[in-house]
């Protein structure tokens, strides 16, 4: 893994464990996810103006339906995950999610993209899903009677994560769209359909903008970067790479959660994190 590739990669996933650090302590639903897409869609605006449609007069059918996909798959993804926390346990569909991800998405490169996953790329993907899973909990069986629920919402989940990650990863490397319009688009979907349930809930929307506006803003420019950064480095960076190695955003919420929010269970919690470490360090030196 290039030193291009793997900066980028890290960067993004500090970016992700940070606006995630911050919707865990503001604690809200569906009407955070809307306020905080429709400022990132007025924050990035002059961004995608500038940088990200210089290509746009070019575009053919073929673009368009891949960043329609691409919406619906992110999507999807949203939905599905809100529902499986609804009715399932976190404690399960999280860790599920993000352990099945990256394997499923390192295995839709394999077979769609034809990228090579060497035994070494294999061992450390392996090292870091491992480390991931076990830092969130295992699956560790649940004392509710719906586990079967919520292991069936966190493998669905992660079966989006795959999909979105290897069709991004096609859309942007081979058809050679802007990132920047790839995540935009994402941003608008999801502010659209979220508009009904801001709209019930528009109480709710305008304390957070007055009680939180500065953590709210923060989340609106980190959220768009994180994933920005991560489809740039999957324009020269084989999904093999990255998708591992974009884990490394749930080691950093989870060490958070014990050093800032008091969650506590620190010492296992280091043990995994440096497993997941390691497995980072084997795939950047493939």
């Amino acid at each position: 893994m290039t030193a291009a590739g793997l900066a980028l990669v890290l960067t993004a996933a500090v970016c992700h464990a940070g606006w995630n650090l911050l919707v865990k302590r503001l604690n809200a639903g569906p009407e955070l996810v809307w306020l905080f897409s429709v400022l990132a869609l007025a924050i990035w605006t002059p961004v995608v103006a500038w940088f990200g449609l210089g290509g746009l007069d070019r575009m053919g059918g073929l673009d368009l339906f891949a960043i329609a996909v691409s919406v619906l798959l992110h999507l999807g993804y949203f939905l599905l995950l809100q529902t499986g926390y609804r009715k399932g346990d976190l404690s399960l569909v999280y860790p599920t999610a993000r352990a099945s991800g990256p394997v499923l998405s390192v295995s839709f490169a394999a077979i769609f993209l034809g990228q090579a996953v060497t035994p070494q790329i294999a061992l450390g993907g392996a090292i870091i899903v491992i480390g991931v899973l076990m830092l969130t909990g295992g699956f560790r069986r649940s004392r509710r009677a719906h586990a079967g629920a919520s292991l069936g919402f966190g493998l669905a989940a992660g079966l989006f994560i795959g999909s979105y990650t290897a069709w991004d990863a096609w859309t942007v490397a081979t058809l050679a769209v802007s990132p920047l319009l790839l995540d935009y688009a994402s941003h608008l979907g999801r502010a659209t359909l979220l508009a009904p349930v801001a709209w019930r809930r528009r109480a709710t929307v305008r304390a957070l903008w007055t009680g939180h506006r500065g953590a709210v803003v923060a989340i609106a420019i980190l959220n768009p970067m994180a994933y920005v950064l991560v489809l740039y480095a999957m324009t020269f960076t084989p999904v093999t790479y990255v998708a591992p190695v974009r884990e490394t955003s749930v080691l950093l919420s989870v060490l958070a959660g014990s050093l800032l929010l008091g969650e506590g269970d620190l010492p296992r919690r280091l043990v995994w994190a440096a497993v997941c470490l390691t497995g980072v360090i084997v795939l950047a030196l493939a």
